[in-house]
């Protein structure tokens, strides 16, 4: 075996076999009856399209007592007019309307601070306009909250994906998550490195969010799913991951360029830093597209990293149940999400960097 090819296979396998030790303890938490009041809060700027459906599957949620508050984000679309009308029928249903935004603010942290004001369940349950909750979401996360005492509990929506460039993309979530970060030891050690969370969705214990301060203690941030759990484990609070494919859905985006503007956003809160990125190269190129370039060069001593890095992507994407078409595309996924972390890290800073819903704020 070239020494190249036997890189290729030990920088295959730690994603592999930290894959397996994840997909292991993964699990869904199973249905709770009763409990206390979960409040369901979805922030929400130019969301028309989205909230009717959101708000059914909201609304639809059994097991446990909810209240699903909506914070209208200086909308000009139809938001609060749907909002408003769905609300009149149902009153487990709330409209809130977010205030100007205060200076060394983000638009999502500040409209979160608001909803968590207005709620009065025990649990708050974060959820992003485009996250379709299945019936028995909210009782589940509240009972495995309970059962573990865990302060910050979250887990990755089954992701949609309709096209070429979100295929291209957003199955990476799953992929780094469960590839590189040890969930079993996480559960076991409380370094706020090893937290995480994903922003779609989040169910939190309210005091436990009022303790640490919640969104308002990291009201710079464009990305509240590290920050968020970091805040947490400083505080020697726990939190978790479950498995949350079976619980809700989400289609982040439609097209390759709402993707890519959309993971650019918050990339050097994550892997764009400048040290941090040489490493996840490193990872990424060396575990995943080594192998191909090997076996294409017709090195066959690649083909054991080769299986490696496509096993592992094939078992991630049954466990997140996400589409088979994307598999092939694994290679060129993980080119796309080199040259995305790179160009957000490299590009020259603008005076203002747009961020959520065309709302834009001074560069870092």
């Amino acid at each position: 075996m070239t020494a190249l090819a036997l890189a290729a296979l030990v920088l295959a396998l730690i994603p592999a076999a930290l894959a397996l030790g994840n997909l292991i303890v993964l699990r869904a938490p199973r249905r709770a009856a009763g409990g206390d009041l979960v409040s369901i809060l979805i922030p929400a700027r130019n969301e028309a399209a989205n909230l009717p459906e959101t708000l059914a599957a909201a609304l639809a949620s059994r097991g446990t007592s909810v209240e699903v508050i909506v914070a209208d984000d200086h909308s000009t679309d139809g938001t609060p007019d749907i909002v408003a009308a769905l609300a009149a029928r149902d009153p487990c249903l709330r409209l809130v309307a977010v205030p100007p935004l205060p200076p060394g603010w983000t638009g999502k942290n500040h409209a979160c601070h608001v909803l968590a004001q207005a709620a009065r369940g025990r649990r708050l349950l974060f959820i992003d306009a485009d996250v379709r909750l299945g019936p028995d979401a909210a009782a589940a996360l509240a009972g495995a909250a309970e059962r573990s005492g865990t302060a910050l509990l979250s887990g990755v929506p089954r992701q949609i994906t309709g096209t070429l460039g979100e295929g291209l993309t957003v199955p990476m979530i799953n992929l780094l998550l469960l590839g590189y970060l040890p969930i079993p030891l996480a559960r076991r050690v409380s370094h706020p490195a090893l937290g995480a969370a994903c922003g779609q969705l989040v169910l939190i214990d309210a005091d436990a969010y009022r303790a640490t301060g919640g969104h308002a203690a990291v009201r710079r941030s464009l990305h509240d799913g590290v920050q968020l759990p970091r805040l947490f484990r400083r505080a020697g609070l726990r939190t978790d991951l479950i498995d949350g494919a079976p619980l809700a859905t989400c289609r982040m985006y439609t097209s390759f360029g709402q993707a890519w503007a959309g993971f650019s956003k918050n990339a050097h809160e994550g892997m764009a830093t400048p040290r941090a990125l040489p490493v996840w190269t490193l990872l990424l190129f060396g575990g995943h597209l080594l192998p191909w370039l090997l076996v294409l060069a017709g090195d066959t001593a690649g083909l054991p990293a080769l299986l490696a890095t496509m096993g592992t992507r094939a078992a991630v994407t049954l466990k997140a149940r996400e589409a088979w078409w994307t598999i092939p595309l694994h290679p060129l996924a993980v080119a796309t999400t080199l040259a995305l972390q790179w160009n957000a890290l490299l590009r020259p800073q603008r005076a203002g960097v747009s961020t959520w819903k065309g709302r834009t704020y001074p560069a870092a």
